[in-house]
This record gives structure tokens, sequence and C-alpha cells, in this order.
């Protein structure tokens, strides 16, 4: 589905029973909605409605012009709420994803029952610049992500998954390389120009902080520690799971989310 704005269109997906309580996704740069695939069955059957959010720029979603903010994509979240004509939700975002849950958190508290924050920073990295200036400057040349498609996939997912779910993880990388450039620098720009480190702890929203413990973008001590940020803050793992352990480790994924959100209904 599409939400129209001046400008740019929204798109995203609503699965479930109808009266059911939102579950809203947000994903990971260069990936799109496809990406939470494997939790949308088990919510829908735990009688939940999955709210799927293309960031701007990826998927079906439009690229207005750049710099993007965190602030900015979190209030995207928001106008898809509005529209559907929901007052809360449970949140649950992966990386930048989980980078606008905190915003919400931050700035929109009325509008979320609960945080599932997955691989995510509470700030940028020191290395932002070094990190990304060089992924930016290949996506540049090309006018496409097809040069940084290989090595991204690599940080997200283990060569045993890849062995295992070929086709799976073929759609994945697909998707990485069919992001527009517009949106995956406009999102990396956010990325590269953010800090919540002091805000989080003025967050009263119950936060359930996850990581793999392979993920090369943060270590478990340091997913810990923002964990330890938040007022009610908590803390799990998926062991051997690279950047997306919602799809390497879908059953242990989705029991962790279920049991969370159930318990803050």
């Amino acid at each position: 589905m599409l939400l129209p704005l001046i400008g740019r269109n929204i798109a995203y997906d609503l699965v479930g029973p109808e009266n059911g309580p939102v579950v809203a996704f947000s994903h990971s740069l260069a990936a799109d909605s496809g990406m939470w695939a494997e939790q949308v069955p088990a919510l829908a059957a735990a009688g939940y409605r999955a709210l799927r959010v293309d960031l701007r720029g990826h998927g079906g979603s439009g690229t207005p012009p750049g710099p993007y903010t965190i602030d900015q994509l979190a209030d995207d979240i928001v106008l898809v709420l509005d529209a559907i004509g929901t007052k809360q939700c449970h949140f649950v975002g992966l990386s930048i994803g989980g980078m606008i849950g905190q915003s919400l958190g931050i700035r929109h508290a009325d509008r979320v029952k609960s945080l599932m924050l997955c691989d995510t920073q509470a700030c940028s990295p020191d290395d932002a610049a070094t990190r990304w200036g060089p992924r930016i400057e290949a996506v540049l040349k090309a006018n496409s992500l097809e040069p940084i498609a290989d090595a991204t996939i690599a940080r997200w997912l283990t060569t045993d998954y890849k062995k295992a779910h070929p086709h799976r993880w073929q759609q994945i990388r697909d998707t990485i390389a069919g992001c527009t450039p517009g949106g995956y620098i406009g999102c990396a720009q956010a990325i590269g120009n953010f800090n919540f480190v002091a805000q989080l702890k003025t967050v009263k929203t119950p936060a359930l902080v996850v990581c793999g413990t392979d993920d090369p973008a943060g270590s478990p001590e340091e997913v810990r520690h923002i964990a330890s940020l938040f007022a009610n803050g908590s803390y799990d793992e998926f062991v051997g799971a690279r950047h997306l352990p919602n799809m390497e480790q879908p059953d242990a994924f989705n029991n962790v989310m279920l049991k969370w959100i159930n318990a803050h209904k």
C-alpha cells in the first residue's frame, strides 16, 4: 500500500487480524520490508497485525532529496500509524530501524507500547565517515548499490545461512543491489549524524535491545550497554547470528519477540 504525501509516497504493508494490536517494523539500511517475512506469520497466528514500512528510497517508498535525519524517518512511521488509524503500536526495528525506534521512544512515547531494538547503535559510530564514505563513493560512481551488495550481505548473514537458504539469500542480495542510491545515501547520512545517548534515560517505554553475537557492526557488550541506558531496558542475544538474527534464527527470534510483546500488551 502507498501513503501519498506531497512530493513522495511511503510504502507499507499491513497483515493480520483487523482488530489485532499493531506491531510496526522498520528494516535496516539497504533492505526493505521483505526482511521481516519470517516474522509476519508468527505474529498473525498470535493475533497481531504486522505493519511493515519501507524507509525513504527503499522498497516501494519514494526518494525525497536528502540528507535525512533519524527523527524524520521516525516521523514517517507516525504518519503511517495515523493513516491506518492506530494510536499505539509495539515497535520492532533493526539497525537504522532500531535508531528510529529510539527516536520514537524519545519524541513519540505515547505512540509506542514497547520497543524491540535489534543490532543497533545509540549514536553515530566514531568511524562513520570512514565506514560509509567509501561505500557512498562507490554507489555514486556506479549510480547503483551493485558494487557494495556482496560486501553488505556478507556482514548481514553467515555463509552457513547462504548454503542452507540460497534463494532467500539471493532475494536479500538483490534487494540491496536494487535500493535507490538517493535513499541509501540519505539514510546513511542520518546514521552519521545522531546521538541519543543522553536522552535514552528519559524513555519510560519498555525497551528490549538484542543482537546477533557475531554482528560485525556491534559487539554484545556494546549492545548490552545500550540496553542499560534505558529506564526500563532489557538485553538478549542470538548466539552465532550476524546482523539479521530475525532471518538467521527466525524461530528463536520470534519466540523472544512474542514473549516480549505479550508481556507488554
